[in-house]
């Protein structure tokens, strides 16, 4: 079948050469049944090429089913994919087939693939080479004939090379790689696409058609779009249902465009947390290595106070320590407390502006918990009252995962 009777048959616009390129490939690969790896930024339309291969190919009448794996719990997938039987675990209160099996004869599109576990690439990787797969279970040796489609919006080789994909389960998928082009290489198809957007949209709601002059087909042209085909297509939607004004302008246009800015256009969530867990070895290593740097600081401001008669010379020096010691003891007065440092009668006088403490020679020495333990679990709650309960951020604060903070948490009884 030739590229422009395809595009017709899927709906797909667009005359890019990478686009034109992407299509041929598909159209080759389907009758074979060789396993593809669709690799694309996410919304650039990755799902069409599977029907497009799916219908293309030999198998067209046999089933076919579409599976996200980033969307199914990591204790689930293996039953989600392979079945299980009645008792595999709580819960399991029959037999469930999976999708191996029901679609047997047929293609299954495994998209966000780069999101499956290790143990479940292990699985898929048998039933690519033999057909083979036990479900979840049981003893017994399953058959299936599945033609596998797959498909990911990131850099598989790197997540490879970081451990999170396994090689040989991606040499085996790669055999025909199809990467599908971003928008903002495919310059020429954007008005195209936007043009065919309105108008369905137009139609659909029953609104009057939409034009855009000059300079707003040039700020659709030169934006980067991001979200690729499924955001411009956001905008068509948004642009036919709320403006009155059918005639779109350039500042009309980019008050529906986000802003570019530092070389990201939406915005994005930013992973700020440990890429590995912490052990309990580590969190013990910080406390110790917390309380011995506290202990030189407090070391430092007593010898001070003691040789200089209870005036400190080194009062800024020391200020930071002071505010740290009135945080730390909650102390009544100001959240930011100005200490200096005075000559008292029979001792040292703390004046932080509001109240004043007397550190006297003759005070009662209290020995400190040297507990591990305690430490540990006073860390938590001092992290945990600082950022108000939001176990996310008290767990960036103490450099470990939000799970094993969750885990310390239940194990203390905090």
């Amino acid at each position: 079948m030739e590229i422009q009777e395809i595009k017709q048959r899927f709906g797909i616009i667009g005359n890019s050469p990478l686009l034109n390129r992407a299509i041929n490939i598909a159209n080759q690969v389907s009758p074979t049944d060789i396993s593809v790896l669709i690799t694309g930024e996410s919304g650039s339309g990755k799902e069409v090429f599977s029907h497009i291969i799916h219908q293309m190919s030999p198998r067209k009448h046999g089933p076919f089913i579409a599976v996200n794996c980033g969307a199914i719990p990591e204790g689930t997938i293996d039953s989600e994919l392979f079945g299980h039987e009645k008792g595999a675990y709580t819960g399991a209160v029959g037999e469930r087939k999976g999708y191996f099996e029901t679609v047997n004869g047929g293609t299954i599109f495994l998209d966000e693939i780069a999101e499956m576990p290790l143990g479940t690439q292990a699985r898929l990787l048998r039933v690519l080479e033999s057909g083979q797969y036990i479900k979840v279970g049981s003893s017994k040796v399953e058959k299936t004939n599945v033609r596998v489609i797959a498909a990911t919006n990131v850099d598989v080789y790197e997540a490879v090379r970081n451990g999170k994909f396994r090689e040989d389960l991606y040499y085996r998928l790669n055999t025909v790689p199809l990467r599908i082009p971003p928008l903002r290489d495919r310059k020429e198809d954007i008005y195209l696409l936007f043009r065919k957007f309105t108008s369905d949209f137009t139609d659909k709601y029953r609104t009057p058609p939409i034009q855009l002059d000059d300079e707003a087909q040039q700020v659709i042209i030169n934006y980067s779009w991001p979200g690729n085909v499924r955001q411009l297509k956001n905008m068509a939607e948004q642009l036919a249902v709320l403006e009155r004004d059918r005639i779109i302008t350039a500042q009309t246009l980019l008050t529906y465009i986000p802003q570019e800015t530092g070389g990201r256009n939406l915005p994005m969530r930013i992973e700020n947390q440990p890429k590995e867990d912490f052990s309990e070895r580590d969190i013990l290593y910080k406390v110790l290595f917390d309380m011995k740097r506290d202990m030189v600081e407090l070391k430092k401001l007593v010898a001070d106070i003691i040789e200089h008669g209870g005036v400190s010379v080194n009062a800024a020096a020391h200020s930071q320590t002071l505010k740290q010691l009135y945080r730390d003891v909650d102390l009544p007065g100001s959240t930011d407390p100005q200490f200096t440092l005075q000559q008292p009668v029979n001792g040292t006088v703390i004046n932080n502006g509001n109240d004043t403490y007397n550190l006297t020679h003759d005070a009662e020495e209290v020995e400190e918990s040297l507990s591990l333990i305690e430490k540990e679990s006073d860390l938590i709650r001092k992290a945990l009252k600082k950022h108000k309960g939001k176990r996310k951020l008290a767990a960036n604060e103490l450099g470990i995962s939000e799970r094993t903070l969750y885990r310390k948490i239940k194990e203390l009884n905090l």
